[in-house]
C-alpha cells in the first residue's frame, strides 16, 4: 500500500470514528477476523481488533450507541460522553494504521486522527443537536439510521482500495466542514434573532 493509501485509510477511519467509533472496531473487526477484508501486513497493530473479545464489547457499544442515537436528548447527552472517547478512538485507530517504525509518522498520525475525530464528532453531535428541537421523532431516526448506514458503507468502501480511502476521506472531511459551516450560520442567525 503506497503512503497515499495509508494516510487515506487512517484519515477515513478517523474521521468515521467521530461519527461511530463502535461500530468502526466492530466492524474492522468483523472484516479482519472473517477474511472480508485482507489488511496490509504491516497493519499487524490491527489484528487486536480482529480478537472475539473486543469484537464482542465494540458490538455492545455498537448496540448502545444504536438505541442511545434514536432517542431524542438521550443521543445528545450519549455524544456529550464520547465528546473525549471518540477523538481519542479515531486517534489510536490512526495510529494504529501507520508504519510503527517511523515515530514521526505515529506523532501525525495521532494528532491528525485525534483531530479529525473530533471533527466530525462536533458536527454529528451539532447536527444532532438541532435535530432535538423539532418537535418529532422521525427526523433524529433518520438521522440515526443514516448515520450507521452510511459509516458502515464508507468503512467498507475505505478498506476496499487505497484510492477509495482516500475518496472517503476527503468526502467526510467535506460533509463535516460543511456541516459545521452551515451549523455557524444557523447559530449567528438565531443569536441574531434574539
Amino acid at each position: 500500500m503506497t503512503a497515499a493509501g495509508i494516510l487515506g485509510l487512517a484519515a477515513s477511519v478517523s474521521l468515521l470514528s467521530g461519527w461511530r467509533l463502535y461500530v468502526c472496531v466492530f466492524v474492522t473487526g468483523l472484516a479482519m477476523h472473517f477474511g472480508w477484508v485482507a489488511m496490509p501486513a504491516h497493519l499487524h497493530a490491527l489484528d487486536i481488533l480482529a480478537n472475539p473479545w473486543v469484537i464482542a464489547v465494540a458490538g455492545v457499544g455498537a448496540l448502545a450507541e444504536f438505541f442511545a442515537d434514536k432517542v431524542m436528548w438521550v443521543d445528545s447527552v450519549w455524544d456529550s460522553i464520547h465528546t473525549l472517547i471518540r477523538p481519542v478512538g479515531g486517534a489510536l485507530l490512526a495510529l494504529a494504521i501507520v508504519d510503527p517504525a517511523d515515530p514521526k509518522w505515529q506523532v501525525i498520525a495521532l494528532l491528525l486522527g485525534g483531530g479529525a475525530a473530533l471533527l466530525t464528532h462536533g458536527a454529528k453531535a451539532g447536527t444532532r443537536a438541532i435535530a432535538n428541537v423539532s418537535p418529532e421523532p422521525a427526523s433524529n431516526i433518520a438521522l440515526s439510521t443514516g448515520g450507521d448506514i452510511v459509516t458502515t458503507g464508507l468503512l467498507l468502501t475505505a478498506f476496499a482500495s487505497p484510492w477509495l480511502a482516500v475518496a472517503v476521506a476527503i468526502l467526510v472531511l467535506a460533509v463535516a466542514v460543511a456541516a459545521l459551516v452551515l451549523l455557524r450560520r444557523l447559530y449567528r442567525r438565531l443569536r441574531a434573532r434574539s
